[in-house]
């Protein structure tokens, strides 16, 4: 009987310990993620679930500084994967955050053109007459759009440019007001380029020291503070593995890292 009992309180272990892992693996996670990260973040995901087939990522997108109003209001997000550290670093300051902001990746700004091959195009380029449509992301909430004003800045463009303008909410719709003609160039990020939809576009990079880096951070806020399944998801992101896929979609991964 005492040898019966014993096996029998071992398996009840054993199905409690099983039954934690299962439901920690099938806790919902979700992502509020930068639209410059997503043809990035989709395959993150992607990678994550093949090796937690029970993990529920749930990825939303747009721009970082909507999000960041979002999740102070109190938006139901368990990440925040910003285009830049400023908004996460904000979050943590103001207690929305489970520790600190970590950044993760490096974006890059491009010049893209559905009807001119754009590799050979400068920002100098964008004064000519056949571009009357310029679209970048509004730089009052969209990194991207942020950096896109200051390298026309650095450049002595702004002032001549600005009449051209048209502000996307964030760098996706960006990239579709140029895709569907409604732009006829963009300032876009490099991550973008690596969209199926655009494989084999000409872009050209443009050169980092006429803007302020592109730092791009994370958070897990303080909803995820207790979710195994953003815990998770946050380690995956700073493993080998994870960085390869970032570096596969245009960005460089911080030494810090």
């Amino acid at each position: 009987m005492p040898h019966l009992l014993k096996r029998l309180l071992a398996g009840m272990t054993s199905f409690a310990l099983t039954l934690t892992v299962a439901q920690a693996d099938q806790t919902t996670a979700r992502i509020a993620a930068a639209a410059s990260l997503r043809p990035a973040m989709d395959e993150l995901v992607a990678d994550y679930r093949s090796s937690h087939p029970g993990a529920r990522l749930e990825a939303v997108y747009g721009s970082s500084g909507s999000f960041r109003t979002q999740i102070e209001n109190g938006a139901p997000f368990d990440l925040f994967f910003s285009a830049d550290m400023d908004f996460p670093q904000a979050l943590e300051a103001a207690g929305h955050a489970a520790g600190e902001a970590v950044p993760y990746a490096e974006g890059r700004l491009v010049l893209w053109s559905g009807g001119d091959d754009a590799s050979t195009l400068t920002l100098q380029s964008l004064t000519a007459e056949r571009f009357r449509r310029i679209a970048i992301a509004n730089p009052r909430h969209a990194p991207y759009g942020a950096r896109a004003e200051e390298a026309l800045r650095s450049s002595g463009l702004w002032d001549a440019l600005e009449p051209k303008l048209v502000f996307a909410e964030n760098i996706g719709q960006a990239l579709q007001m140029v895709h569907s003609g409604a732009a006829d160039v963009g300032i876009l990020a490099l991550a973008q380029m690596h969209g199926l939809s655009l494989e084999g576009a000409a872009f050209q990079v443009i050169d980092a020291d006429l803007h302020q880096p592109l730092e791009n951070g994370y958070i897990i806020t303080r909803r995820g503070a207790e979710n195994p399944a953003a815990r998770g998801f946050a380690a995956f992101v700073q493993s080998p593995e994870a960085q390869r896929i970032l570096e596969n979609y245009g960005f460089s991964i911080p030494r810090s890292h």
